[in-house]
């Protein structure tokens, strides 16, 4: 009974870090560049695994850096978490 208490608690955490990470995306006005976000659109995300990185993301993907950094504005690639959703394809 405790396994399945603690799977529900672990399944509870990750809808509502998924909901806080959606309510984040959708509330986002201007990126750490200074550029406005508003007409970006995302046409594909990526899930981050353990271990991922922006560089390492960025070349699976086929993109720069810079590529990359347009498509993911608030990207802090310093504290990358798993199950955080990574813009891949799209237009900034």
């Amino acid at each position: 009974m405790a396994g399945s208490s603690n799977q529900a608690a672990k399944n509870l955490a990750l809808f509502l870090s998924f909901l806080l990470i959606a309510l984040a995306v959708e509330g986002r006005q201007v990126g750490i560049t200074g550029k406005s976000d508003a007409n970006l659109v995302c046409s594909s995300v990526y899930g981050a695994e353990l271990g991922d990185t922006c560089l390492g993301v960025a070349e699976e993907f086929k993109l720069t850096a810079v590529e990359f950094g347009d498509l993911n504005p608030n990207m802090n690639c310093n504290a990358i978490f798993v199950g955080q959703w990574l813009c891949v394809a799209g237009s900034a």
